[in-house]
């Protein structure tokens, strides 16, 4: 288990449509494709013999790895440094538009920067989980590697002359490695195409720099309609990009995470899939980038969520927690035993059921961002109005029943706080939306359902022997969900059952800043073992901590968070409590909360001075 690279030790590429990691070492060890929700090529990162890996670094040398992003770019430079010589090895994917294709392409060029480098390369794909066999075609001319589903055409990248002859290839367990030494000056390495066999030929190093220039400029056009220019610029547009990257292009759908099966604890079962599009992050997402100026990706992330809310209204089902990248509504869960897992973390599972729960905070969330939309002049159409109205009225109905809650926890339904907290976000936006637009709304009900929810939230959210908001009705459990209740305008932050509630918070779910979800061992989840602190919540922490008047502890709150990123400054969905990153990587709940906890922290800085 010990030759797993850390979770934190990947960059994260990709083209808008699909994306890979790659390991500090240069290993190529996750990518999907299509999509992201389409079957692994690559997956050594859950099962380091079986999963599939694109291997590069130096031979027979002792050597140091280190790794960056081209500045303003999601281009990923890993270099090797040595005593004889110093070689940079350049990942990125061009970017393929919002037009559905079955064509990607990763670049691995290597550059000799100093001296001289011996560098082995070792392709082994293993298509749809390791499940398919696949055919080996090589020459000096680029490698196929032949599935019934899928092809990947490996075409070498060289100068005139060979840098690395034929007798240098060698099969190896239905893969390709090859050994060649490359001199200062030198470019060398491979472009990868995934899907139809594409001709194999020898790509000229001109070829591949204009491919390198017209994504380094892509990225950084689109990074210069950013208007935050605060205190943590740098972190902030990382995580701006990131989510970009996880931005299913053809549709604006946002996965919560490029991967699958990253577990929450080494060794234990929570281990979900993640390559789907939320309800919730969607939400968030709008939120998050019109705060930056990114008003077209508010829009895209918009269009899909009222896309899903017509589906459901003209089909007469109800609206799905997540949803594949195209709108598909099958998320069936499946298990891969063939996998052992990251560091043996298994069951390995893709498909999520947690999409046919009933989560009614949703509805909150989605309303939120259609306000926090129209206030961006974002505006709604008759027609989603209309489905915004009948939204409204059912949740007039249900939102008085037992739901599974934001955690997705599977031991049975509950009268959840933050459910019925979102329910009353839910019915208090939709109000304001429409007495600010004048549209039709039964007002008089959606008044009257959001008065009954405070009520009942007062009433029974709020433990009186914990003197704190509580998980939900029947229990003294608190949850760290329950930190947005100043933000959303639920409770004013001064008051005193909000200040008790982040002091028993304080007592109970915060470990040197860092913040856990809730207690398993108090509230059975239905599911074994622990977890580790929540990305998310801790930035929650920091913005109740500065929205109640405790701005300096917000702020060193949040600066100790940010030397928990990965060194490339991405975030996974939780820290153990060895300070390692675990659970899916990178994580969109995280980078979208640091973005909002950014930006809330830095005007209360600047309006304190």
């Amino acid at each position: 288990m010990d030759t797993y690279p850390a979770v934190e030790d990947h960059g994260l590429i990709g083209d808008l449509q699909t994306a890979a990691l790659v390991s500090r070492d240069g290993t190529l060890d996750w990518f999907c494709a299509p999509r992201f929700d389409s079957p692994s090529l690559f997956a050594g990162l859950l099962d380091r013999r079986r999963g599939g890996h694109f291997a590069i670094s130096p031979h027979g040398v002792d050597h140091v790895c280190k790794q960056l992003y081209l500045p303003g770019t999601p281009i990923l430079i890993t270099r090797f440094l040595s005593a004889d010589g110093v070689a940079e090895l350049v990942d990125f994917m061009p970017v393929t538009g919002e037009t559905v294709t079955d064509r990607h392409t990763i670049v691995r060029m290597l550059r000799i920067v100093r001296g001289t480098m011996t560098l082995r390369m070792d392709c082994q794909p293993r298509f749809d989980y390791g499940r398919q066999t696949h055919t080996v075609e090589f020459t000096g001319q680029g490698t196929v590697f032949r599935a019934p589903d899928l092809c990947l055409t490996v075409n070498p990248i060289r100068q005139a002359g060979p840098l690395l002859d034929e007798g240098s290839f060698v099969r190896e367990e239905g893969g390709v490695r090859v050994v060649g030494t490359l001199n200062e000056g030198d470019v060398g390495g491979v472009v990868i195409h995934a899907g139809p066999a594409q001709p194999l030929r020898v790509v000229r190093p001109d070829e591949v720099e204009e491919l390198f220039t017209e994504t380094r400029d892509f990225w950084r056009r689109w990074l210069d309609g950013s208007r935050y220019t605060g205190r943590w610029r740098e972190m902030v547009e990382r995580s701006a990009m990131t989510l970009k990257l996880m931005t299913y292009a053809p549709t604006g759908a946002l996965v919560a995470a490029p991967t699958a099966g990253l577990p929450e604890r080494i060794g234990g079962e929570r281990n979900w899939d993640y390559r789907y599009t939320w309800i919730r992050d969607a939400s968030f997402s709008v939120h998050a980038l019109l705060g930056l100026g990114f008003t077209d990706e508010a829009r895209r992330y918009l269009e899909w969520i009222n896309a899903r809310v017509t589906e459901a209204e003209e089909n007469h089902v109800p609206v799905q927690v997540m949803y594949r990248v195209d709108g598909g509504r099958d998320l069936s869960e499946e298990l891969l035993p063939h996998l052992e897992g990251y560091r043996g973390s298994g069951p390995v599972r893709v498909g999520n059921d947690a999409a046919t729960q009933l989560q009614l905070d949703i509805y909150g969330e989605t309303m939120n961002c259609l306000h926090l939309a129209d206030c961006h002049g974002l505006r709604s159409s008759h027609d989603h109005w209309r489905n915004t109205i009948r939204m409204m009225n059912w949740l007039c109905e249900h939102w008085d029943r037992p739901e599974d809650g934001i955690w997705e926890t599977r031991a049975g339904r509950q009268d959840f706080t933050y459910g019925r907290l979102m329910s009353w976000v839910a019915f208090d936006r939709a109000i304001r939306l429409a007495r600010r637009l004048g549209r039709p709304a039964d007002l008089s009900r959606w008044a009257t359902a959001r008065d009954a929810v405070y009520d009942q939230i007062m009433s029974r959210g709020f433990h009186r022997g914990r003197e704190a908001f509580v998980q939900h009705y029947d229990t003294d459990v608190l949850d760290a969900s329950l930190l947005s209740m100043p933000a959303v305008g639920f409770v004013t932050p001064s008051d005193p059952m909000w200040q008790s509630t982040l002091r028993a918070m304080d007592a109970e779910l915060v470990s040197d800043t860092l913040v856990y979800r809730y207690d398993p061992a108090a509230s059975p989840d239905g599911l074994p073992g622990d977890e580790g602190t929540f990305t998310m919540c801790t930035f929650w922490y920091v913005q109740a901590l500065a929205q109640s008047g405790r701005l300096d502890d917000a702020r060193l709150a949040f600066e100790k968070m940010l030397t928990y990123s990965s060194q490339l400054g991405l975030y996974s969905e939780e820290i153990a409590p060895s300070g390692e990153q675990i659970g899916n990587f990178p994580q969109a709940f995280s980078h979208l909360s640091l973005i909002s906890t950014a930006t809330v922290l830095n005007e209360m800085l600047d309006a304190r001075r």
